[in-house]
């Protein structure tokens, strides 16, 4: 679960409760760099609207991994292979 925030705050009335939405830019999700949610509508028309977010780098390495156990499983599994080498 992401929490992001609209950019715009009256952006909030365009969501409707029968959207389908989708996060774009998540392949690029960094720091700083919003990303947008676009809304479709049960009568075919669309929002693109901008979410703001306040996650750091390893909150975000954290998502990418699926959660933080994850990622640090995937770290260790790095540590281990290195010494082996």
């Amino acid at each position: 679960m992401l929490a992001f925030t609209f950019a715009n705050p009256d952006d909030y009335d365009k969501v409707q409760g029968t959207d389908r939405v989708t996060i774009e830019g998540l392949e690029t999700f960094s720091p700083g760099k919003n990303l947008f949610m676009l809304a479709k509508h049960k009568d075919g028309s669309e929002d693109r609207i901008e979410l703001a977010h306040s996650f750091n780098e390893g909150q975000i390495e954290w998502f990418k991994a699926g959660s933080a156990l994850n990622l640090m499983a995937a770290k260790a599994k790095e540590r281990a292979a290195a010494a082996s080498a």
